[in-house]
This record gives C-alpha cells, sequence and structure tokens, in this order.
C-alpha cells in the first residue's frame, strides 16, 4: 500500500502544480506537453482525479488518530 500512497500522492502533487500555472499564469502544462484534450491528456486528467479522490480516505485515517 506504500506504493499505492506514494504514487497517488505524486500524481496529485502534479496535478495541483498545473493546477497553480493555470490559476497564476494561464499556462496548462498538461496541454503544453500532450495536445490538448488528446487521449492522452484526457487519461492524465482522470488520473488525476481518481488520486485525488483516494487521497480523501485519508482524512478518516488522519482523524481517527487524533481521536485515539
Amino acid at each position: 500500500m506504500k506504493t499505492i500512497n506514494c504514487v497517488a500522492l505524486t500524481i496529485t502533487i502534479i496535478g495541483a502544480i498545473n493546477w497553480g500555472l493555470i490559476g497564476f499564469f494561464n499556462f496548462n502544462l498538461v496541454s503544453f506537453i500532450f495536445g490538448d484534450m488528446t487521449l492522452f491528456s484526457r487519461i492524465i486528467y482522470a488520473l488525476v482525479g481518481l488520486c485525488g479522490l483516494y487521497l480523501v480516505t485519508f482524512y478518516g485515517l488522519l482523524c481517527q488518530k487524533e481521536t485515539a
């Protein structure tokens, strides 16, 4: 599970950096590298979304540790 957690966290960080670039500089790194809404860029966006949803489960783990 540690490997999955690290991969999910890394992909989510990449997505967060991309959103930061969009917000600050109006520059979409994924579209720049892979094209605007190509199949590969859509897969990357989907992976970022799935990893973000997976990492939501960490809230439950953190809350359990605080109350224990």
